[in-house]
């Protein structure tokens, strides 16, 4: 009698995870790009390792128009659904860039290389490891999945109603504060990610409301018609409403991308 009591409490306290851990991201200062270096010490990962982990990770990227991070709904609470699922989530506080754009993509690198580098002690199969981000997040997650080394390709990526290009239609605080306020032809180029696009950019999903007034819902489909063009597995997820932000990540819309992307997953091989 007593050992069939016990059992449930055992159940529902392997059900959840460990206290999440948190590690600097950098050893020392850490690069801006151009041979600078500058500190590092915002710069920080929370690991949310699942109770039963299925080999998968995603580096999670929050918004905040690269100007603050939205760690809340957009990063704890998106690594514990993760995790809900045998995810690990691993919360990216990355360098807000002052106009050094590749300061973010940078950190975004050394977390994926971190996951992979912790792979064995973290129960991660290194060739599962993602990366999700929202808004301004999910400018860096299409940054990382479009400018990448062999060893910082993200397996692939999950984008939620992403700013995506830096061109016309842009959101104008993000590329205030990525670009610098007179950036080059050039440099809005480079940063427009649905023009990076190739073979090797790795699936994609994306989800967008198409009633977001803040950032538009032809970022999403840029980026989408651009993996098409290229043979790259996307599907884009058009949500009927929830603005930006869908409804302070609540309600039918938030649940429907959420849903999707697992069914995605699923479909992929990424997660059982």
């Amino acid at each position: 009698m007593l050992l069939a009591r016990l059992l449930p409490l055992a159940c529902a306290l392997t059900a959840f995870a460990a206290e999440p851990l948190v590690l600097p991201l950098w050893k020392g200062d850490a690069p801006e790009g151009d041979g600078k270096f500058s500190s590092s010490a915002k710069a920080r990962l929370t690991i949310h390792l699942a109770a039963q982990p299925n080999g998968a990770a995603v580096v999670i990227c929050p918004g905040g128009g690269y100007g603050g991070l939205v760690v809340g709904g957009e990063g704890h609470g998106i690594a514990q659904w993760l995790n809900r699922s045998g995810v690990t989530g691993l919360v990216l506080e990355y360098r807000l860039p002052a106009g050094r754009p590749y300061v973010p993509l940078l950190d975004a690198q050394e977390a994926i290389k971190t996951a992979r580098a912790h792979a064995t002690e973290w129960k991660v199969d290194p060739k599962k490891v993602g990366i999700i981000g929202f808004s301004a997040g999910g400018h860096l997650a299409s940054t990382a999945a479009t400018h990448f080394t062999p060893e910082t390709r993200p397996d692939f990526a999950i984008l939620i109603y992403p700013v995506v290009t830096m061109g016309i239609g842009t959101h104008g605080g993000s590329k205030r504060n990525l670009l610098g306020p007179n950036p080059t032809e050039e440099l809005t180029n480079l940063f427009s990610n649905q023009k990076q696009v190739t073979k090797d950019t790795p699936p994609t999903f994306l989800a967008h409301a198409l009633d977001d007034k803040v950032v538009p819902i032809e970022h999403s489909r840029l980026f989408s018609q651009a993996c098409q063009t290229k043979g790259v597995t996307t599907r884009l997820v058009e949500l009927p409403d929830g603005g930006h932000g869908l409804n302070g990540y609540k309600g039918k819309s938030w649940d429907y991308w959420q849903a999707q992307s697992l069914v995605w997953l699923r479909e992929l091989k990424f997660i059982p």
